[in-house]
Parts: C-alpha cells; sequence; structure tokens
C-alpha cells in the first residue's frame, strides 16, 4: 500500500505585492504542486501537506516577512507536529506566530487525518518545543517582528510531514532512499530559488541536515554565502535541553551573523 499527499484548499492571489514576495509564494506554490503527488511505502502511514491546507497563514508569513533581501536566512527541516503543521509556518509555534509575528488565519483540515495526528490549527492547546526556542530566542533579541525580519528570514527545507501506522513522527531518514529522490529534488530548486531571491550572506542551518542542503542548494547557484549550523532545539536533544537559546547565540556570534 501506499500512501499519496493530501489536498487542501485552494492557492490565494498574490496581486498587489512585491516581486520578491510574489516570488517566494509562486515558488512555494510550486514545491507545493511537485509534493502533492507523491506516494510513500510503509513504514509511511499518512502525509500531511501544510502548504495546502494552512496555505492562507503560509502566505501571510510569505507576505509580511519575505521581501527584500535578507542578511541572514535559517533553515529547518520539516514541520514539527504542533508548529509548522497546525500553522502554515516554519517551526510555527502558535505563541509566537500569532503573538510575536501578529499572524492568525483559518487552517484547514488535510483531506485525510491521522487519528493521532488531528490538526486544530490555532485552537492546538500543544506546545511546538523546537518552535517555542528558536523563535522565543529571536523575539527576546528583537522584541519587534519586524527588526529581526528586516535582515533575517526562517524556512523550511520540506513542508511534508510523514507518521506512521501509529501516529508517530517519521523523519526523512526513516523513508525510502529511493522515494526520496523526488523530494530532494524538489525542495533543492526551491531552496535554490529562495536563496537567488533573498541573496543571502549568511546560511545557517538548523541543525546538520539542513546545513547539508544549504551547502548543496548554495553549490547550485553559486551563492558565495557563509555557511554554518546552530543546535537544533529539539527536546530529543540532550544538548538543547542544557540551554539552546545560549548555545544558539554563541554559535550564530562565533559565525558572525551576530555581533559577540
Amino acid at each position: 500500500m501506499t500512501t499519496r499527499t493530501a489536498c487542501g484548499v485552494a492557492w490565494a492571489g498574490a496581486c498587489g505585492l512585491s516581486r520578491d514576495v510574489n516570488d517566494l509564494i509562486k515558488s512555494a506554490r510550486k514545491l507545493a504542486d511537485s509534493l502533492r503527488p507523491l506516494e510513500f511505502s510503509p513504514p509511511v502511514a499518512q502525509v500531511y501537506l501544510p502548504l495546502d491546507y494552512a496555505w492562507q497563514a503560509h502566505q501571510m508569513y510569505l507576505q509580511r516577512f519575505g521581501g527584500g533581501r535578507k542578511r541572514v536566512l535559517f533553515l529547518g527541516m520539516n514541520p514539527g507536529p504542533y508548529g509548522m503543521a497546525q500553522t502554515g509556518v516554519p517551526f510555527g509555534e502558535i505563541a509566537a506566530v500569532r503573538e510575536w509575528m501578529g499572524i492568525q488565519a483559518a487552517v484547514a483540515k488535510p483531506a485525510r487525518e491521522h487519528p493521532k495526528r488531528p490538526i486544530d490549527g490555532f485552537a492546538c492547546q500543544r506546545s511546538e518545543v523546537s518552535g517555542r526556542r528558536l523563535w522565543g530566542l529571536f523575539a527576546a533579541r528583537y522584541p519587534r517582528p519586524e527588526d529581526f525580519f528586516a535582515d533575517h528570514f526562517v524556512l523550511n527545507f520540506c513542508p511534508l510531514v510523514w507518521m506512521s501506522e501509529s501516529g508517530a513522527n517519521l523523519t526523512p531518514d526513516k523513508l525510502a532512499a529511493a522515494e526520496m529522490v523526488a523530494v530532494e529534488r524538489a525542495c533543492l530548486a526551491h531552496l535554490a530559488e529562495a536563496i537567488d531571491r533573498l541573496r543571502p550572506s549568511y546560511l545557517i542551518g538548523v541543525g546538520g541536515f539542513a546545513e547539508a542542503r544549504l551547502r548543496l542548494a548554495a553549490a547550485a547557484t553559486g551563492s558565495k554565502a557563509q555557511i554554518g549550523r546552530v543546535l537544533h532545539p529539539s527536546p530529543a536533544s540532550p544538548a538543547a535541553n542544557r540551554g539552546w537559546a545560549e548555545a544558539a547565540t554563541r554559535q550564530l556570534e562565533a559565525i558572525g551573523v551576530w555581533p559577540g
């Protein structure tokens, strides 16, 4: 048995926006169109595509914060169950998206919803720890989101959420390599387009997986950006649980992203 990605709400228009933002929106739409038909074998039982059912909030994120050149581009791996899977925003801890970014929108249901992984959108009562840590650090340093997004931006490499029959989260390394070829191709193309549009001086992977994809995309685009990484804020990481914000700040200062 194979599992196909679920389709959701229709796209909204992007008229009257800057060319930068329109290009990001078109690229995200193209990425979703490329990923939607893909099928996956066990252990994958179900796949969510937040760029469909949570598109309105994702588009708001791009519209509000994606314009202009960004000095720093942060990249995550794929949506967390209580973050982007609910809000459509990378690392989308609900409180950070709603209260700091000022983004809230209707979120539909995936066409097929796993009973143990409900999509409640902004009504979700669970907290995405990785997103709370990441956006919490940025909000502490930049109380006004427009100051952060003036020269920083955050994307995920892949917008797909894979889950097993039990509802457990599946990371890309748990999937069949042959089935990941098309995923990697589409996501690298999207990342390369984002780098071309945002023209960052620093490419920062949130974890080693994202850093590796940034290196591939930078090589494909000829980007001369400095590439580095910060510790992933996942609660599964003992190092992250011993003071992630302090560790990430030291790493960003050492790379030169932030002044020491």
